[in-house]
């Protein structure tokens, strides 16, 4: 009777371990119970309901089944200080700034202020959609020129000089068609108004990014995927060029690298330099 009574009491801390539940405000997978409503899930998550939605590509009416694996995002927050921009945020956390915007439930085109508090949503891979997915570079060989030109002024690593220059700057008539470097999801696309101008920015995966800057036109939006080889603006002289070009950079694990280092050797465009 003893050991009847022992194991009763056991049986609910055995039964705990062996398959360890989360609390809501921590769980990156909640497998949906009979009843459960999607506003119910996303305030137990302490996660925004449209965040959920995105996540998942669900579709109105948003109704749950029972047993319904749902990806939950977890965030992390961010105070606008002085010198941050939309750019400079989203390259921060490596997420675009469309998907910040939709989280706060802010217009993305809207200003950025001072001092406000941002909620930065981490993000989860959603289902696989119909078409095929967009291979991130596997290594460096996998990055492409993204226009042809002469190298005005070349990479300088960081040193004690304090001279340094993070890409490449490559001479182009304006208007000329820039593509992407390597196959990847727009990060960034639009005005960064203190040095680059029109700007690009695509992640590549595993850490990689790529930068087009001074662009006079755009031609990709925030979020959008694209392919190896396709355009993604128009070069231009905007920002701090210093006439027609393209800066591009390309960074790892958000340090800059030297370009010419990962890029095919073509004759007709020289080796970088002052």
């Amino acid at each position: 009777m003893r050991r009847l009574a022992l194991l009763a009491v056991l049986a609910p801390l055995l039964i705990a371990s062996a398959e360890p539940v989360l609390p809501p405000g921590q769980e990156t997978e909640h497998v949906v119970k009979p009843g459960e409503t999607l506003g119910g899930v996303a305030s137990r998550a302490q996660v925004p309901r449209v965040l959920i939605i995105e996540t998942n590509r669900l579709q109105p009416p948003y109704n749950l089944r029972a047993g319904q694996k749902l990806a939950i995002p977890r965030t992390r927050r961010h105070s606008a200080g002085r010198g941050d921009t939309k750019f400079t945020i989203s390259y921060l956390y490596g997420v675009p700034w469309q998907d910040i915007a939709i989280a706060n439930g802010l217009d993305p085109a809207a200003p950025l202020k001072r001092g406000q508090k941002l909620l930065i949503p981490t993000l989860i891979a959603a289902p696989p959609a119909s078409a095929a997915p967009i291979a991130a570079p596997a290594a460096a060989a996998r990055f492409a020129w993204p226009l042809s030109g002469k190298v005005r002024r070349g990479y300088t690593a960081r040193g004690r000089t304090g001279e340094y220059h993070d890409g490449l700057d490559i001479a182009a008539r304006e208007g000329t068609a820039v593509r992407a470097s390597a196959a990847g999801k727009v990060l960034f696309a639009g005005e960064e108004p203190r040095q680059f101008g029109r700007l690009v920015v695509v992640d590549h995966g595993d850490g990689w990014q790529s930068a087009y800057a001074f662009l006079s036109r755009l031609t990709v939006e925030e979020g959008e995927d694209v392919r190896q080889g396709e355009r993604l603006g128009l070069s231009g002289r905007t920002g701090r060029a210093r006439g027609p070009e393209l800066h591009f950079e390309i960074r790892r694990s958000n340090r800059t690298v030297d370009p010419a280092e990962l890029l095919p050797v073509v004759s007709s465009l020289p080796p970088s330099g002052q």
